[in-house]
């Protein structure tokens, strides 16, 4: 764990302070529901903080108390920059580096004259003037949480704030399932339902709301898995045709590459998705067990991410991403082969 000025950043926020929130490019459940619990966090305590996120989230998020008071960078700039002009601090939640925002809004905040303060749970975090960092942790949902434990504010935990917890901690975990998921996780989770967190709403909030397209889309997406057994992998890949063919929306294709890693004998998995706006093939992996993601994107993908679950990206097509991932595949076969303990 890093917890860096984080006295200095206590004595800086005794008075009121204009604040800018900022999540990662293509935010996803942890990133928006850490904002935006921050969000109300810092308006109980005084503060006038704005939330500002790179680009759009997914639709099953837009229901988070707050949501509606979110600026996106890309088509709400000049809203954006005016709030990051008069802010007095900036706040980096569920991203670890200033390329995590887009090319547009990092060279931005490569410019910002204050200073930084970043939550996160990523590993190599760029260094800022407050940090408090833990890849140990789940989700920077609970980090939040803790953050706010560490200013002994956990009675200004309200129904509003503990949704937003609740939802972050809930889909980093894929539900709770994944072995970064520890007993003071469920104890944060009780406290956060006791506190009016409606944990059945947030399911189907989130879970429960797909568009027939985007099942549809899963069913192109599953079709297309392919197999390779002697290295305990599988993948799936989804074209721009395809995405077109079936209305995709953003985040249809949030948590698809699970279907992949549940396959018995599977410890490693990937999916394949092409970008047609960035020219690059998007891509997730997971992976079971001792088998580190994180380290494989980063020295093949141009990504990152947690030992577990983490993102890339290839520039080229979609045959020649695949063709790149396959070759790889020999060389990690003893690592695949006894990554996973039963």
């Amino acid at each position: 764990m890093i917890l860096k000025g984080f006295e200095d950043l206590q004595g800086f926020l005794k008075k009121p302070r204009n604040i800018v929130i900022v999540g990662h490019r293509n935010p996803d459940g942890d990133a928006m529901g850490a904002t935006l619990a921050l969000y109300h966090y810092l308006k109980k305590k005084g503060h006038l903080p704005t939330v500002v996120v790179p680009n759009e989230y997914p639709d099953f998020l837009h229901w988070l108390p707050g949501s509606e008071n979110t600026y996106r960078f890309n088509w709400q700039n000049s809203q954006s920059q005016k709030a990051i002009n008069n802010s007095e601090i900036i706040f980096l939640l569920d991203f670890n580096a200033l390329h995590r925002v887009g090319t547009d809004m990092q060279s931005t905040l490569e410019k910002y004259p204050n200073d930084f303060a970043m939550i996160d749970h990523h590993q190599q975090p760029d260094d800022v003037k407050y940090m408090y960092s833990d890849v140990s942790i789940c989700s920077t949902c609970q980090m939040v949480y803790q953050f706010i434990d560490l200013n002994n504010d956990l009675h200004l935990i309200d129904k509003d704030i503990a949704t937003c917890l609740y939802t972050g901690i809930m889909t980093d975990t894929g539900s709770f399932r994944y072995r970064s998921t520890t007993s003071k996780t469920h104890r944060i989770i009780a406290d956060l339902i006791e506190k009016g967190a409606e944990n059945d709403k947030i399911h189907n909030n989130v879970y429960d709301s797909n568009s027939y397209g985007r099942l549809l889309l899963l069913g192109q997406a599953l079709s297309n898995l392919q197999i390779f057994p002697e290295y305990n992998t599988a993948f799936i890949t989804l074209t721009e045709a395809e995405k077109s063919k079936f209305n995709y929306e953003k985040g249809d294709t949030e948590g698809v590459v699970n279907y992949a890693l549940s396959l018995k004998g599977i410890v490693f998995a990937a999916i394949f998705i092409e970008d047609k706006e960035q020219n690059i093939i998007k891509i997730s992996f997971r992976s079971k067990g001792h088998f580190s993601v994180n380290q494989f994107s980063r020295n093949h993908f141009n990504g990152g991410g947690h030992d577990n679950a983490a993102g890339g990206r290839f520039e080229g097509t979609m045959n020649q991403t695949i063709e790149a991932f396959k070759e790889l595949l020999p060389k990690y076969k003893n690592d695949l082969n006894t990554s996973y303990e039963a």
